[in-house]
C-alpha cells in the first residue's frame, strides 16, 4: 500500500488565489486594501525568513504590509505601546507579533495586548475561548490549515477517531478543538502518554505536532489512516517532519510531506484571516464559502 500525498503547496496556492480575488472585491467596496502589521523583535534568523515570506505573500494578495522591525533590546513597554498604536490604527486589520520574542519580554502579555478582533494569529485568550466554546473567532493558522487539508481529502470527518500528538497552544490544543467541532472523537497525546504507539494505532486521523524528528513510525499507524505532519526539523542539513515519512507512507492512506505539506498552508490561512478581519473592521459581510 502506498499513501496518497496531500499536496499542501498546491492547496495553499489555490487558497491564496481565492483570497487575492476576494481582496480585490473588498478593496473596491471599502476604498482601501486590507492591512496586515507584522512586528519582529530581534534578529532571529528563522523569524526573519518567516517575516520576509509573509511580507511577500501579503503584497502578492493585494494587501498592505506594515512591517515593524525592532532591536532585540526593545523593552516590553515599548513593544506594548506599539501594539496599542496598531490596535487603534484603522488601516491595520491584522496584527502579528512574530514569536519567539527575546527572553526579557513576556509573550503572554504581548499576545493579550493585541485586540482580539485584530488577532489574526488566533493566539489571544479570547479567541482561544471562542474556539473552545464554538463561537466565531480567529483560529491559529497552522491547525486551521491542517483541518482544510483533512476535509479536502476526507470530506465529512464526523465520527472519526483522531489523535493529536502535542498539546501546544499554537497547534495541539486548537487542532483538538477544531476536530471536536467536526464531531471527531479526539485524544490529545503528549510526552507523558503511556504506550503512544498503541494509542496512535486506533486513529483514523493522526496529527503529529510534537517537535521530535521522525518520531511517529509506520508500524504505529492504522492501515489507511490520514497523517498530517506539522513538524519541521532540520537533521543533517535536511528538513524532516515528526513522522518517519518512508515507513508511514507504506501504511497510511494519505500523508502530508515535509516540506510541501502543512508549511505553505500557514501563510495562506494568515492571509485568509486578515481578509476576514478587514471585512469585520469595515462592517462588510464576508462570504466564507467563497474560500
Amino acid at each position: 500500500m502506498s499513501a496518497q500525498i496531500i499536496d499542501g503547496k498546491a492547496f495553499a496556492e489555490g487558497l491564496r488565489e481565492r483570497v487575492a480575488g476576494q481582496t480585490a472585491t473588498f478593496s473596491a467596496a471599502a476604498g482601501r486594501a486590507p492591512g496586515l502589521a507584522v512586528v519582529l523583535v530581534g534578529e532571529d534568523p528563522a523569524s526573519q525568513v518567516y517575516v520576509r515570506s509573509k511580507h511577500k505573500a501579503t503584497i502578492a494578495a493585494g494587501m498592505e504590509s506594515f512591517e515593524h522591525r525592532l532591536p532585540a533590546e526593545t523593552t516590553q513597554d515599548v513593544l506594548l505601546a506599539l501594539v496599542e498604536t496598531l490596535n487603534a490604527d484603522g488601516a491595520v486589520d491584522g496584527i502579528l507579533v512574530q514569536l519567539p520574542l527575546p527572553a526579557h519580554i513576556d509573550e503572554n502579555a504581548i499576545i493579550a495586548a493585541i485586540s482580539p478582533d485584530k488577532d489574526v494569529d488566533g493566539f489571544h485568550p479570547v479567541n482561544a475561548g471562542r474556539l473552545a466554546t464554538g463561537l466565531e473567532g480567529f483560529v491559529p493558522c497552522t491547525p486551521f490549515g491542517c483541518l482544510m487539508l483533512l476535509k479536502d481529502r476526507l470530506g465529512d470527518l464526523s465520527g472519526l477517531d483522531a489523535v493529536v500528538i502535542g498539546r501546544s497552544n499554537i497547534v495541539g490544543k486548537p487542532m483538538a478543538q477544531l476536530l471536536i467541532r467536526e464531531s471527531c472523537t479526539v485524544t490529545v497525546a503528549h510526552s507523558r502518554t503511556r504506550d503512544l504507539p498503541a494509542l496512535v494505532r486506533r486513529a483514523d486521523i493522526v496529527v503529529a505536532a510534537v517537535g521530535r524528528p521522525e518520531m511517529v513510525k509506520g508500524d504505529w499507524l492504522k492501515p489507511g489512516a490520514a497523517v498530517i505532519d506539522v513538524g519541521i526539523n532540520r537533521v543533517d542539513g535536511k528538513l524532516v517532519g515528526d513522522v518517519d515519512f518512508a515507513s508511514a507512507a507504506a501504511v497510511a492512506g494519505a500523508i502530508t510531506p515535509v516540506p510541501g505539506g502543512v508549511g505553505p498552508m500557514t501563510i495562506a490561512v494568515l492571509l485568509r484571516n486578515t481578509l476576514v478581519a478587514a471585512h469585520r473592521n469595515a462592517g462588510l459581510t464576508f462570504d466564507a464559502a467563497a474560500l
